[in-house]
């Protein structure tokens, strides 16, 4: 048996760090939101304006984020994070509920996603496309299994391959004959959104921080990081900045081949703004490029998450066997496999738009109390190296929370069912952890 002393090893560089960034980001979200976001706000300019909030907000995350990171740079990232700042319950409960619900959750929603289109290729069955997302996760495991370097690099090129994907959708849609820039206006319509502008511009902006979603997970393994004092805040700003552009670009871009009505109505607006562009050709070019987007947003999470898990073991507040770190792959096997195995029970009998709300519901708590963190840590270490301050400072992270704070109670409203179960599934974690604590002192 290995010794639970064994250390991950800093092998990140700034390139990887940043493809883990944007690669987590980049979804399924940037190829559907768009429509949905239309159809909610009812013009052009309130749909860009969407995504500029919200991309905002998740800079201003990042921003603090990469605060921490720095002054923090250990294995476990936000859990960390959250133990400094509000001790050892509140940082397992986020623990636990990564585990349970925003990671394993997030994993089976994409794997669900990588279902319906795979299914544009090859036609599969409700047992079959349940099959196919637990295979994906199970092929990623097992990369991420192999060592640290070869999912960054799997993650390097699937990271680039969407964002050339990507940027390739905004050349061609603005290539194509089609386009017309009359699609941009009215640039603000009648000035009132569908359903008003709290339920139509807050449920805009669910889907629109959804898709921003994930920018997080590189905080994870800065204590993999080679240089986290300089790489761990150029990851994350770069990162989301660079994924801002993108999506921006993209929704211009789809504005451009499709009319705003049309695009309002469309199920799958990148797809349908690719068959405009270059033909029938198209849909099968987005459903590809999705698929490889999807497995890389997977992968980034298969990387990830498992290194909190490793650092609450450490703590003594979870299995003690995923401490573990496999001494020849250098990798955290048993904390991987253990997500892995977890995301694929979800996969196999969860659905998609179920397991997304659960997922935002809870990650959003978390995240206000994280970027709170560096409010909290400042004061009460002042003394304490911090080789990035966040820009804004406590402007830009009292924003941040104040609107994740919005997102929570709006989430509550619109989806009652669903966050009653998230919020039943993070109190459950109060009971584990004092067994937990118990358990280790029995061990001590």
């Amino acid at each position: 048996m290995q010794p639970a002393t064994l250390e991950l090893k800093r092998q990140l560089d700034a390139f990887d760090s940043a493809s883990i960034v944007i690669g987590c980001v980049i979804g399924s979200g940037i190829f559907i939101v768009p429509a949905l976001t239309a159809s909610q706000v009812g013009s052009t300019g309130l749909v860009l304006l969407v995504w500029i909030v919200a991309g905002a907000l998740s800079l201003c995350g990042a921003l603090a984020y990469a605060e921490l990171g720095a002054s923090l740079p250990a294995a476990g990232g936000q859990y960390v994070y959250l133990r400094e700042a509000y001790g050892r319950m509140p940082a397992f409960l986020y623990g636990w509920t990564l585990f349970l619900v925003i990671h394993a959750g997030g994993m089976a929603a994409l794997g669900a996603a990588f279902a319906i289109y795979l299914g544009y290729f090859v036609p599969l069955t409700v047992v079959e496309a349940r099959l196919a997302s637990v295979g994906l996760i199970v092929v990623l495991v097992v990369v991420n299994c192999l060592g640290v370097r070869l999912g960054a690099r799997v993650q390097n090129v699937l990271t680039a391959v969407k964002v050339v994907g990507v940027a390739a959708i905004v050349f061609v849609c603005f290539a194509a004959t089609e386009g017309s820039v009359t699609h941009f206006v009215p640039l603000w319509g009648d000035g009132t959104p569908p359903g008003g502008w709290a339920a139509g511009v807050g449920a805009a902006m669910v889907g629109a921080l959804w898709a921003y979603e994930g920018w997080h997970n590189f905080a994870f393994v800065a204590g993999e990081t080679v240089n986290p004092e300089r790489n761990v805040p150029l990851a994350l700003v770069c990162g989301v900045a660079v994924v801002m552009a993108l999506y921006l670009a993209a929704t211009l871009a789809y504005l451009y081949v499709l009319p705003f009505d049309a695009l309002s109505r469309s199920t799958h607006v990148a797809a349908d703004a690719m068959r405009v562009a270059v033909g029938p050709a198209g849909g099968t070019l987005i459903s590809l490029l999705i698929l490889l987007s999807v497995t890389g947003a997977v992968n980034g999470m298969t990387l990830a998450g498992p290194r909190a898990y490793y650092a609450m073991a450490r703590d003594g507040l979870f299995f003690p066997g995923l401490q573990r770190v496999d001494r020849r792959f250098g990798t955290p096997v048993p904390a991987i496999v253990a997500q892995g195995v977890w995301a694929s029970v979800l996969a196999a009998s969860g659905r998609y738009d179920q397991l997304f709300t659960y997922v935002i519901f809870a990650a959003w708590i978390f995240y206000a109390m994280t970027v709170a963190a560096v409010i909290v840590l400042r004061r009460r270490h002042p003394e304490w190296r911090r080789p990035y301050l966040v820009w804004g400072y406590p402007v830009l992270p009292a924003l941040f929370v104040i609107a994740a704070g919005a997102f929570v109670l709006n989430t509550l409203v619109s989806r009652p069912r669903e966050s009653a179960w998230g919020a039943g599934i993070v109190l459950l974690g109060v009971p584990a952890y004092f067994l937990w604590r118990r358990r280790s002192k029995s061990i001590a």
